[in-house]
Formats: structure tokens, sequence, C-alpha cells
């Protein structure tokens, strides 16, 4: 039985053999994935195995054209020069196909016994300002003051002193400090736990923003009719001897985005938080004097994975 189509490259007609062209293409993707049997680490052998698998399973379903390949090629392209040390674009790509936040999930299984993760985002970096306890990590970076307080846990409940609390956010413009060309350190550091597995700081109240969009990924969610817009949050990255890292946010109760959608579907219903608004005037716990200007207050109580735990 023979089938006739129009080729989408040239536009011809042509006839083809359903039978004959599926066995040229199965033909194929055999071969490649033989090409991998020989790799010396099972895993890789396994992985390019699986990958050269879907992946010609998807050209072959959507019935790939040369020019659409070729377009592919020229968005990774298109990637790779825009990254650099400042801006990784292929994180964000990863973000906004949900591949990151899946890859999450996958190595992450949520038993409710400890806090969940969620992406680890373009703009994390290292070296960040050590600050003592109730310091302030905004490092004059604009937006509403916001006090931040919890305690680090173990999964049986145990207090985890000295553990490790590293935060970083946009500013309310939002713009992360290595968005800006002029070097500054602004709306990240890191504190220590107390002997008694408590922290507590100064921040900002996080507001809604875009990932950055002027490159081959907003491009991209332009093309589909994807807002780039994140929800509202606060990242953080737990680390302590004998636990497994946490990477994490928590979001803002109440955030009208949260019901538009987060643009890299990293949001975790147990992650948002209530962000509770005093009025200019009400004292702080620290006993800042903050003027006549509003402020905020939330509490995220974590809870770590011991090492080796959900691996």
């Amino acid at each position: 039985m023979t089938d006739t189509r129009t080729d989408r490259n040239t536009g011809q007609q042509a006839t083809l053999e359903p039978d004959r062209q599926e066995q040229r293409e199965q033909a194929l993707t055999d071969r490649v994935i033989d090409s991998f049997a020989t790799a010396p680490n099972p895993r890789l052998r396994e992985i390019m195995q699986s990958l050269t698998a879907h992946l010609h399973a998807f050209i072959r379903d959507v019935r790939l054209t040369d020019a659409e390949w070729e377009a592919g090629i020229q968005f990774l392209t298109d990637v790779g020069h825009i990254t650099d040390d400042r801006r990784q674009e292929f994180i964000l790509a990863s973000d906004v196909l949900g591949a990151s936040m899946q890859t999450i999930i996958v190595n992450n299984p949520s038993d409710g016994a400890v806090t969940e993760s969620t992406v680890f985002g373009p703009f994390f970096v290292e070296d960040s300002p050590q600050i003592p306890l109730g310091g302030d990590i905004s490092g004059g970076a604009s937006g509403e003051p916001c006090w931040v307080e919890g305690s680090v846990v173990d999964a049986e409940g145990r207090a985890i002193p000295g553990a490790r609390v590293e935060v970083w956010e946009a500013d309310d413009e939002g713009f992360y400090d290595v968005q800006y060309p002029d070097g500054r350190v602004a709306g990240r550091a890191h504190v220590h736990a107390d002997a008694e597995g408590r922290f507590r700081f100064w921040a900002l109240t996080p507001t809604p923003y875009p990932i950055p969009h002027d490159g081959p990924v907003g491009r991209l969610l332009a093309a589909t009719g994807r807002s780039p817009v994140r929800a509202a949050h606060l990242h953080f990255m737990v680390t302590a001897d004998g636990a497994r890292t946490l990477v994490t946010h928590i979001f803002v109760d109440g955030d009208p985005q949260l019901e538009i959608g987060d643009s890299v579907f990293g949001v975790q219903d147990s992650l948002i938080k209530e962000f509770a608004r005093q009025q200019p005037g009400t004292p702080t716990p620290d006993g800042r004097n903050l003027g006549d200007i509003p402020w905020s207050r939330t509490r995220f109580d974590i809870v770590l994975a011991a090492t080796g735990d959900r691996e």
C-alpha cells in the first residue's frame, strides 16, 4: 500500500511506502543506539541510548522539517552565545521547559517529612557576604523591608546548629545584583543558624518579576504566547554537615501571579508562606526603626534530609 503526501520542505507531492519508510527510520535509530553499546561507563551508555531513542521518536512524531531542525540549532547557538559568567541562558532554557523542575522532582521524592526543593535559577553567586543573625541582606537594594525568621532541623525535629542559610533575591525593580553593570553585591548574603538551629535576617518583601527575556529564551516564550513572569519568591540554599543540601524558595501567599502561573514551574504548595504586612510604626522584632515605611514578616521552618536520604 502506498501513500501520497506533501513534502513539507519542497511543497511537492511524494509517493511513499509507509512500511518501507518506517523501516528506514527505525533502522537508523537502531544503528545510533547500537553505536553506544560499547561505552565503558554503563550509566553513560544508558543515558545516551535512551536520549537517542527519545530524540529520534520526537523527530519522527512531529515529522521535523529541515528548516525546523535548523531553527533549533540556531536557538541553541544563540543560547550559547549569550551565556557568560553572569548569565546562564542554558539554565533559563531548562527552567522554562520544565526540565529543571522535573529533574528536581525525580531526585527529591516528597514524603512530607522534609522541606521540598525547587529550581536553582540562574542568579546564584558563590562567596556571598556573611551577615550576623538579624542582619540585612539587602545591601542597599530597593524594596520594602521584610523580617525573615525560622529554624533548621532534621527529619526527627532535632535542631541543626550552625547550618548555613544562603539567601538571594531580586530588588523591587525585578533585577538581581548581577544584572547591573556596576559590580554591586546586593540582595544576597548568608547567615549561620544559632545553637538551637534558629536564624533571622532582614530581606526585601519579594515581588513578581520577569526572567531575562531579551535573548533566545525570551523570543521562544513570546513565540509561544507564554509570560516570562515569575511568582514572587525568596531563594534559599541550606547546607549542614550530615544533611542533604536543600535548594528551594518561599513564595508569597496571595501573590496574584500564583494563579497566573510561574514561568519556570517552581511553585510548590508547601513553600507558599504568609508574608504578614505591617503598618508603618509597628514595632519590629529587633527594635529596628523603620520610620514611616511599611514592612512585612514571614517565618520559614526548614527540615533537612540526612545525607544519603532520597538518593
